[in-house]
């Protein structure tokens, strides 16, 4: 017996659309000040993605203050406040139903810094061959 909301090739077109269209709307309210919260207002916020579920009824939102900072603070404000968020991300996007908000903390920042560790380590430069691998500076001049 199949799952019936299964889906194994990903997010459909629309799923991301709608996801991008409430992250724009997300964004928006925040930066602005529209919600009256002081954790909010001190704190810049970040949302790198939200996910839709298939009938794009529930939004989950992953966020990230900048720097890191109070991150359970920001993310008790943001659900304390998710009904006002719900009704300013349905004014600006429109559909049908104004999809229920859920707030994540956003780990993909945890996730590249570990990944950029591993890159650095002395078993990836003896793999690779060169020894002089300096991942932190940008420029291509290793290259030339």
């Amino acid at each position: 017996m199949a799952k019936r909301f299964e889906q194994t090739t990903g997010p459909s077109q629309r799923q991301q659309r709608v996801a991008e269209l409430v992250r724009h709307a997300l964004a928006e309210v925040l930066s602005r000040g529209d919600v009256q919260d002081d954790v909010l207002t001190r704190n810049v916020i970040t949302i790198p993605e939200v996910r839709m579920s298939p009938d794009l009824k529930l939004a989950t939102a992953y966020v990230m203050p900048l720097g890191g900072r109070d991150e359970e603070a920001v993310l008790k404000a943001l659900d304390k406040h998710k009904k006002v968020l719900r009704q300013e991300v349905a004014r600006r996007v429109n559909l049908k139903f104004a999809p229920d908000l859920r707030f994540r903390r956003d780990e993909s920042f945890d996730e590249a810094a570990r990944i950029d560790a591993l890159l650095r380590t002395e078993r990836v430069a003896r793999d690779t061959g060169r020894s002089d691998i300096d991942l932190s500076d940008d420029s291509d001049e290793q290259d030339q």
